[in-house]
């Protein structure tokens, strides 16, 4: 006898979830359930559509459900609510605009319900925008008509989209962000290259301020320094967003403390004809027996495609969670995977940072751009726990190579052994990655010390081994006094700098502070290579002085 599946959502997690069941099983009985008007759409275009980077609404819309009944034979019903699941009977309640309500049977339920946007309380806020759906982006193109400023509250990956798409439209925008970063994903000395993207290209930021409250024409944004109103035509609220998860709660499934829906490794819920995936669903830390909550859409495609499998009792697992992500702002890429130094902080774990400032293609070559990296490794184990690029071109593809690397369990000095695809236009005969490599060995076999950019101590004496070009366009301030001799000069001069206290030594980006280290060590000095050279303790210091 044919299984009947019933599935509530249809965007990524969903109508994965259901073709792949459907080309599993034939003759699955498959009925899929959506609150909304629009199935299968590219969410993440939504910004771009707003801004007109997209021009087209109907690229949006991947899938309808005459073509998914047309092409997989599954029965999609749009304005359809499951408002009730009675796990005994096995059945869903339905409110639909079309059938009344009624009483859905099944054999195995899938919950792929997504996410709702997180509105501040605040006085005013019935007059915030979400992007999270068709609809929202719709309400926020027609409110564009007439529009001189906007104001997008949090400054995560989708409020920094959709804060630049309304730039792009001509708008006054301003990003006002609770945190005292924006891009709170990466961590602070990476984070203020995005902010200062922002800030050039016209875009107004407030960092650790509170929208306290939304007026007919303004937001007032209350900060250390007082309240700000910000003129608001527009109020976007991209804070974030929460599992979307009373329905199982109601129904009696385990759901945690964060809100997300407890699911084991086949995505299974504490009932067993129950699964959950995508955005609602708690997944695996990759980094922690803990569960984690990561709203992506690759996960939401990859564990919809799993679910399916496990149904038809194909032996497929979910894998662990890593967390990567990317965003665009105004030119400036940001990427990341895995942890952060703040989470790792947060959480008491040990870990090693690096950082690079290494060129994205053979310097030599035409149109070479510089990157900003940084790697957190196990200093026990080498093993790669975290890593971060900003940059105009090549972040993406760095972050997508060590993430991979983490899934395969590489090691961090091993990134030195990676070959990969190397001509001028396209990388260096030593990656950006395998420069990563390359200091984490360094590090490992503990060749030449290092401090980070906000290590430098009172007592310290700081010396610059750049050129003196270089030397006078910036200099680290830090430690007790300063001095300037180049790496070149170091041999013949080492003699002016004292025994009794500690060197810390600066380049441009470390490089050049390596080898000075490794001299002045040899030489009897106690000397340590600041990491990340001048530009990671400008840039941290920027972060933290503003």
């Amino acid at each position: 006898m044919a299984q009947k599946v019933v599935i509530i959502g249809a965007v990524a997690a969903g109508m994965s979830a259901a073709t792949r069941l459907r080309r599993l099983d034939e003759d699955a009985d498959i009925v899929v359930l959506e609150a909304g008007e629009h199935v299968s759409f590219a969410n993440c275009g939504l910004p771009y559509y707003a801004g007109g980077v997209i021009e087209k609404r109907q690229a949006l819309l991947l899938q309808t459900p005459q073509s998914l009944h047309e092409r997989f034979n599954l029965d999609v019903r749009i304005h359809s609510r499951a408002t009730a699941i009675d796990p005994t009977s096995r059945t869903v309640t339905v409110e639909s605009t079309d059938r009344g309500s009624y009483t859905l049977p099944y054999d195995n339920l899938v919950l792929a319900p997504g996410a709702r946007p997180i509105v501040p309380p605040i006085p005013g806020a019935e007059r915030a925008l979400t992007l999270r759906d068709v609809a929202d982006v719709d309400r926020i193109v027609e409110s564009m008509a007439g529009a001189r400023s906007a104001t997008v509250i949090g400054a995560g990956f989708v409020g920094l989209e959709i804060a630049e798409n309304l730039a792009h439209r001509g708008l006054e925008v301003t990003v006002v962000e609770l945190a005292d970063q924006v891009l709170s994903a990466i961590d602070p000395e990476l984070a203020i290259r995005i902010e200062q993207r922002l800030v050039a290209n016209g875009v107004r930021v407030l960092t650790g301020a509170q929208a306290s409250a939304i007026t007919a024409d303004a937001v007032v944004a209350t900060a250390a320094d007082g309240s700000h109103e910000v003129p608001a035509d527009i109020v976007i609220a991209a804070i974030g967003v929460r599992p979307d998860s009373s329905l199982a709660a109601d129904a009696g499934l385990a759901v945690n403390a964060r809100g997300g829906i407890t699911v084991d490794d086949d995505l299974r819920t504490s009932d067993p004809h129950i699964f959950a995936v995508g955005d609602a669903a708690a997944k695996s830390d990759h980094f922690s027996d803990e569960p984690t909550l990561i709203p992506l859409a690759n996960l939401a495609n990859r564990h919809g495609r799993r679910v399916a499998d496990v149904i038809t009792g194909r032996d497929s697992r979910a894998t662990a969670s890593i967390g990567t992500a990317v965003v665009g702002v105004f030119g400036l890429t940001a990427a990341v995977t895995g942890r952060t130094e703040r989470r790792l902080r947060a959480e008491g774990r040990p870990y090693r940072a690096i950082h690079t400032h290494p060129m994205n293609h053979a310097g030599y070559y035409p149109g070479a751009s510089a990157l900003a990296m940084k790697l957190l490794v196990d200093p026990e184990t080498d093993l790669i726990l975290g890593a971060q690029a900003v940059g105009e071109n090549g972040a993406d593809k760095r972050i997508d190579v060590i993430a991979t690397a983490i899934r395969g369990g590489l090691r961090a000095s091993e990134l030195a052994d990676l070959e990969l695809a190397y001509a001028p236009a396209y990388g260096s005969a030593k990656d950006p990655v395998n420069m990563l490599g390359y200091v984490a060995e360094n590090a490992a076999m503990g060749e030449s010390p290092s401090i980070q950019w906000d290590q430098i101590a009172q007592d310290d004496v700081v010396l610059d081994v750049r050129t003196a070009a270089e030397h006078e366009r910036g200099y680290v301030t830090a430690g007790a006094s300063t001095a300037h001799i180049s790496v070149d000069d170091l041999r013949a001069r080492h003699g002016e700098l004292p025994k009794d206290a500690r060197i810390v030594v600066h380049c441009q980006v470390g490089q050049r502070g390596h080898t000075a280290t490794r001299l002045l060590r040899q030489l009897g000095y106690d000397a340590v290579n600041l990491d990340g050279g001048y530009l990671t303790w400008r840039d941290g210091m920027a972060a933290t002085q503003r």
